[in-house]
């Protein structure tokens, strides 16, 4: 069976030279954007329950924009003023620049990292120059990042969850009609399950990213087909452009 028609979990990207449309010229197929999860902030509510005061803590940690949102989003429904004084710690510097949506950027209180990971030699460092700061991780409520590389630097730290995953349920009326999803966390698989209880993998192809997305596909009794970051593929787009040229040229395993 051909893949003419893939399911990409994840909101379209606003970049034209994705990846992902040179694939869908290359390889003659067609690439819709469909995420099967959304992000949801906590109400102040929500938050008040893990009992954790904001103000108590000097920095912030982000390893995603969505956590940003949740975390001003918190404060202002709180009417938490936070201090010119805050310092932010990123894992990325796209992340890092996105707080200029909520506060006058500052090298002298904004850091970053260059890997997106947690373990960052560059991050690690900032981090263990300013570990006399009282440090506020935020969080999903499906966090399953490893903490240690936290856990190895001088910084005391407390994790607050700020934001949830859900599912983003199909309607009656939305086809389903495709040769191949891709996925890329367990969350997305959960809400695979939901909106079809009843789903038949059949020849449709699964192609996932990471250790802990290609389990969840395991455990639910489903096929993977491909998975990311591999020895010839380091990206999604990578394993995705090298599964179609071999399916093309009769090599698949």
């Amino acid at each position: 069976m051909s893949v003419k028609k893939i399911l990409v979990s994840q909101p379209q990207p606003s970049d034209s030279k994705s990846p992902y449309f040179d694939i869908a010229q290359r390889h003659n197929v067609e690439v819709v954007f469909r995420p099967f999860i959304k992000v949801e902030g906590l109400s102040a509510k929500e938050f008040r329950q893990q009992k954790i005061s904001i103000p108590d803590y000097t920095a912030i940690i982000f390893t995603a924009k969505t956590a940003i949102d949740s975390f001003f989003h918190i404060c202002k429904e709180m009417r938490i003023t936070i201090p010119e004084t805050m310092k932010y710690f990123c894992t990325t510097e796209s992340i890092a620049l996105y707080l200029q949506k909520y506060t006058i950027y500052r090298k002298r209180k904004i850091f970053h990292g260059s890997t997106g990971k947690l373990d960052d030699p560059t991050l690690v460092q900032y981090m263990n120059k300013h570990c006399k700061e009282k440090f506020l991780y935020a969080v999903s409520d499906v966090h399953k990042e490893d903490v240690s590389p936290l856990d190895k630097t001088k910084i005391k730290y407390s994790k607050a969850v700020m934001y949830r995953t859900v599912s983003n349920d199909f309607t009656p009326e939305e086809p389903f009609d495709y040769d191949m999803l891709l996925f890329f966390s367990p969350a997305g698989i959960d809400s695979l399950l939901k909106n079809f209880p009843n789903f038949e993998q059949g020849e449709i192809r699964i192609g996932v990213f990471g250790a802990a997305t290609a389990k969840a596909v395991e455990d639910a009794g489903l096929r993977l087909d491909f998975q990311a970051p591999n020895p010839k593929a380091p990206s999604m787009t990578a394993a995705l452009n090298l599964y179609l040229t071999e399916l093309k040229d009769g090599k698949e395993s």
